[in-house]
């Protein structure tokens, strides 16, 4: 079964009850399910709890903590399965369009054209939150993924410089082991092992070859030479993690390197969020640099509040939340603590730090001349059975349950034509 007819499935067993539980829920209060539970992300969060509690609007979280929202997608499937739909869910791109599919999506267009946001909001996220016509969620940022996290005291320990391509990259890495420090700040989670690997096949093949593998699934570039040649730099990575990887949440990693314990994670731009938690400040405390061999290229995400096909007594509740979702105000205020992007192109970058202007002016080219692709490993390359094939294999390798490049290339192979 297909996780679009899983969710299909669901909604059926729900007809009967579709807004039961909604008569739980306070029309004067938003609802929401997310899996922001991290410091930085909390006090991101906290900006948009504020802004509602302004506009006389309770907030009642529904947080599920870890997995890279694995397990706050499965709380999700049985909210519905229950006819208990949140005001809105954080999701990411494919899931949201599933859901829109199944039917539960509640209609954002009136908001949408009073407030403008299809001049506002790129094509790229509005292919996710639009279906059929219809707004059905509102885009919190962009988050990229090609992202170095460096420790500069560290970095200055070691002589280190700026790696301008891979090779330079173990380079530096290798000077960080010699010192003592642990080179590589790594959580042993599927998730986080692929978005470390989404950086790799970008690094390893360039632009065409990341959107032909990655976005298109192009069978002849899932198999070919620059895709083992992927893994095995995969596997040049691998002795550069400490020996208790397995199972770390990622926010944990980025403490690795915000304490000195580590020199360097590969991580989306969230990990920003904790650098600025913990009152760091870029260029002094930590450096942001794009992954070597990637500059150029963004390989985005964006979180998104998908809007469910709530009562009407709870419709202004979500409105407002939508509103506020895409004020300027809320976009400069929200991305400058969680370390992505705005998701409108139209608000200004003075209260951003060096990252995150440097990353409002990235995401700003790549979508110009066309390299802002859609991360597979966090639900923008393809839709969710593939993403979990790719994530899974990834994994496997990671953790040598598949040996070799070679065998790792014919599983991702199999795996995503499988999913398809």
């Amino acid at each position: 079964m297909t996780y679009r007819s899983k969710i299909l499935a669901g909604v059926a067993l729900a007809a009967g009850v579709a807004f039961s539980g909604s008569a739980f829920a306070q029309t004067k209060e938003v609802q929401m399910l997310h899996w922001w539970t991290s410091g930085g992300e909390a006090a991101a969060l906290n900006v948009l709890k504020q802004d509602l509690a302004k506009e006389g609007y309770g907030w009642k979280d529904v947080p599920v903590a870890g997995g890279g929202g694995d397990a706050a997608m499965t709380a999700l499937k049985a909210m519905v399965a229950a006819g208990n739909y949140p005001t809105a869910s954080q999701m990411l791109g494919y899931t949201v369009l599933d859901y829109a599919a199944a039917g539960v999506m509640g209609d954002l267009t009136d908001t949408a054209k009073k407030e403008g946001w299809d001049k506002a909001v790129p094509a790229a996220l509005q292919k996710f939150s639009v279906y059929n016509g219809k707004w059905v969620a509102a885009p919190v940022n962009v988050h990229s993924v090609n992202w170095l996290w460096i420790n500069k005291s560290v970095m200055d320990k070691i002589e280190g410089k700026q790696p301008k391509n891979f090779d330079e990259f173990v380079t530096l890495l290798d000077q960080a082991k010699k010192a003592g420090v642990i080179p590589l700040a790594l959580g042993g989670q599927s998730w986080q092992e692929a978005t470390m690997f989404d950086s790799i096949v970008l690094s390893t093949g360039g632009p065409e070859f990341y959107k032909k593998a990655m976005n298109d699934l192009d069978e002849a570039s899932l198999k070919s030479p620059t895709m083992k040649k992927a893994f095995d730099n995969l596997a040049r990575l691998k002795p550069y993690v400490d020996a208790n990887f397995s199972g770390r949440d990622w926010n944990l990693a980025t403490a690795m390197v915000i304490k000195g314990d580590a020199l360097v994670q590969v991580m989306g731009d969230w990990a920003k969020g904790e650098f600025v938690a913990a009152k760091k400040e870029p260029g002094k405390d930590f450096l942001c640099y794009r992954f070597p061999g990637t500059e150029g290229s963004v390989v985005y995400n964006s979180d998104m509040f998908g809007m469910f096909n709530v009562g009407a007594d709870r419709k202004a509740a979500q409105v407002a939340l939508a509103t506020a979702t895409l004020s300027k105000s809320f976009q400069s205020a929200f991305n400058v603590v969680k370390g992505s992007v705005p998701a409108r192109t139209d608000v200004p970058d003075t209260d951003f730090d060096a990252c995150g202007k440097k990353g409002i002016a990235d995401l700003k080219a790549a979508n110009e001349k066309g390299t802002l692709f859609g991360s597979l490993a966090q639900g923008y390359g393809a839709p969710p059975a593939v993403a979990n094939a790719y994530k899974d294999v990834v994994t496997k390798f990671v953790h040598d349950q598949i040996k070799t490049s070679d065998q790792a290339v014919a599983e991702l192979v199999r795996a995503i034509n499988d999913a398809k």
